[in-house]
């Protein structure tokens, strides 16, 4: 039975990605890794430990005989740019110590990407797979520098490490952590409790986006491929791009009264040199990616669940 350790696994992707953990392979082969927060009321194994200590990682692969990890660790990209130099240190140290540690002891390592990796000279309609990658905050550097760290480790070492480029994710179960795609996440949180919201991006502002269920599936699945590609990828992934003038105008068929202002700041920025929508035929052709949630079944869902939680 495999034995998975998961970093960073109490933020937006961990916090919910534990649990498909627990229940495809059983909580008691599960360790779930935090270096502040080790809470969210999982009630499997955890640990306390700094990805940037490979000590520490490499105690924790020693003690509970870890094959798998999914190394969730990242800073994000608008708390990115409040301090560069520790994005660099936590996203790309923390990522090589896995993997070196992944070729030492032979692991299967899971780690995302993100649209963040593309820029502003990158095809905004139907970004391809493979494609120009020129970012302009540190998240997106350290993410197209994590790809090629990623696919190094595999040419050079065998290395079985896989990786997905997320879009926006939006979620009810964590707050909005600090992204720029996180406005799609607020706008329910904020509209919910108080009947309006401002927000940092602009009506016309379009980004791709997908609900969380969608996005853990993705990457429960492609651990689980087969894979038969010549050459590695760090999978684009699809499922719905909007505008925040769509979003809200399907936010309020729930939420009428609801109030939106637009008053776009730095992350305006950061949002117009991402994508617009994505291509990702090449999962879809590799490993059978398909989504299942649109606008109307994202709205539904969160509006639902964030009723029952503000309440």
């Amino acid at each position: 039975m495999k034995k998975i350790l998961v970093t960073g696994a109490f933020g937006q992707i961990g916090s919910e990605l534990v649990p498909a953990l627990y229940k495809e392979y059983g909580k008691e082969n599960v360790v779930s890794m935090g270096h502040s927060t080790i809470s969210l009321g999982f009630d499997g194994t955890l640990e306390k430990a700094d990805a940037r200590d490979k000590e520490a990682l490499r105690g924790i692969i020693k003690k509970y005989d870890i094959d798998t990890v999914y190394h969730l660790v990242s800073l994000l990209s608008a708390k990115g740019e409040v301090d560069p130099s520790l994005t660099w240190d936590i996203n790309m140290n923390g990522l090589k110590n896995v993997l070196d540690l992944g070729v030492e002891f032979k692991l299967k390592i899971y780690w995302p990407s993100s649209i963040a990796a593309f820029g502003p000279t990158t095809p905004r309609e139907d970004t391809p797979q493979h494609t120009v990658l020129e970012p302009t905050t540190m998240y997106g550097v350290t993410k197209t520098a994590g790809e090629g760290l990623c696919r190094y480790y595999n040419v050079k070492y065998g290395l079985d490490v896989r990786s997905l480029r997320y879009p926006g994710i939006i979620s009810w179960k964590t707050p909005p952590g600090g992204g720029t795609t996180d406005y799609a996440v607020a706008i329910f949180y904020e509209g919910i409790k108080t009947g309006k919201y401002e927000c940092f991006v602009g009506p016309d502002t379009m980004l791709p986006m997908m609900y969380i269920d969608d996005a853990i599936r993705a990457t429960v699945e492609l651990m689980k491929a087969d894979l038969k590609t010549d050459s590695w990828n760090s999978y684009n992934l699809s499922a719905v791009s909007f505008t925040a003038k769509e979003l809200e105008e399907e936010l309020r068929k729930y939420l009428p009264d609801l109030t939106i202002t637009y008053k776009p700041d730095h992350r305006q920025k950061i949002a117009d040199s991402w994508p617009k929508s994505i291509d990702d035929s090449q999962a879809r052709k590799d490993w059978g990616w398909k989504h299942e949630y649109g606008l109307s079944e994202i709205t539904k869902v969160m509006v639902e669940n964030l009723k029952k939680v503000l309440a």
